[in-house]
């Protein structure tokens, strides 16, 4: 099904991107990662340009991450004043990021930054994925447990003016939460990921934080961070598409509920090493595509006079004509569909416990 994008001006199919959207949430309920590294990169390899791809999967993350969320406020299991504080240096972050992001926009070169900086990390994060799955996979086998020390000292936390988070238990520098922060936040603008990858290690690493707090506060905080990079690219360049927003949300928050569901009944730990893979392999298709590919690519943009029916005139008046609030419109159907699907994920769930003890009784 062809469907020409107003915003983006290019022409996709909407049921693969959305198909690829659901099996990507899939993997990211499934292993617990975010799907951003591997959604821009498809929807870029889609013939999105780059400028596009980035903010609108910003804006999908918002929705998977108030889903989310919103679960995790309904279990307790949320440290809201340690998020705030990563808020804080991630809003932070989040404008270095974008004024960044302009700078390279500027000169021509954006398109080759987000490609470099996916194939990088994509290398690095994939490897380190790869050892590990592969050390987990041998431990399994020779039955081999290892106590690790999980919380460190680093220079980070003889940090000055320290603060109690009651929820967490902990009395810790309010500038190691806020240095972390404007690390994740400036990330997020330029790749248009939520950061999760940075900041679930620190979380454990160099703040300490109970495990059962940190995948709450870490969707907590990728929700005003996500929230900030819709915004910005949507004042600064209109470079949010409602349309395909709305299908990417839609498609991540399916399969994220199903990915969580396979993942209570497998152990996912023994496909780290496919998911490494994956990871490395998106990596070389990137640098194949930046470096070796010609540059003779037949495109799919579409003219602006090419444009079909009032809803895609409507959307791109909008972004032009308010662009603030087209960008807070964006930020409202990722927050309505992702509360939403928490809502009724919450409701199927105590549904189906009053179902199991109806049957015990």
């Amino acid at each position: 099904m062809e469907y020409f994008l107003p915003i983006a001006q290019v022409e996709v199919n909407i049921l693969f991107i959305f198909g690829l959207s659901l099996v990507v949430g899939i993997l990211s309920g499934l292993f617990g990662v975010g799907g951003g590294f591997l959604m821009t990169p498809f929807l870029i390899f889609l013939g999105i340009p780059p400028v596009y791809a980035v903010p609108n999967e910003a804006s999908n993350i918002l929705g998977t991450s108030v889903s989310g969320s919103t679960t995790h406020y309904l279990k307790g299991t949320l440290d809201y004043k340690m998020g705030l504080m990563i808020v804080v240096g991630g809003s932070v972050g989040t404008i270095l990021g974008i004024i960044t992001f302009s700078y390279f926009k500027d000169i021509g070169k954006i398109n080759v930054v987000i490609s470099l900086a996916y194939m990088y990390i994509l290398a690095i994060l994939g490897t380190f994925m790869l050892i590990q799955g592969v050390s987990e996979i041998d431990k399994a086998r020779k039955r081999i447990t290892t106590k690790q020390k999980l919380h460190k000292h680093f220079w980070i936390h003889g940090l000055p003016l320290r603060m109690r988070f009651k929820k967490s238990k902990l009395y810790e520098s309010a500038f190691t939460p806020i240095i972390i922060g404007l690390v994740v936040g400036f990330i997020a603008a330029i790749m248009g990921v939520g950061g999760a990858f940075i900041l679930v290690p620190a979380m454990i690493y160099l703040i300490g934080m109970p495990t059962k707090l940190i995948p709450g506060t870490s969707l907590f905080v990728t929700i005003f961070i996500s929230a900030i990079v819709t915004i910005l690219h949507s004042f600064n360049y209109g470079s949010i598409d409602l349309i395909l927003v709305f299908v990417l949300i839609l498609g991540s928050i399916i399969g994220v509920q199903f990915g969580q569901k396979i993942g209570e009944k497998i152990d996912s730990s023994q496909f780290k090493t496919i998911l490494a893979i994956l990871l490395l392999l998106v990596g070389i298709a990137i640098a194949y595509d930046t470096f070796i590919k010609d540059e003779k690519v037949i495109s799919n943009v579409i003219g602006k006079e090419n444009i079909i029916g009032p809803l895609n005139g409507f959307i791109l008046d909008f972004s032009n004509d308010m662009p603030v609030f087209y960008g807070l419109t964006s930020v409202l159907l990722a927050v309505v569909l992702g509360v939403g699907a928490a809502v009724l994920r919450n409701y199927v769930a105590k549904w189906n416990d009053r179902r199991i003890l109806k049957l015990k009784s």
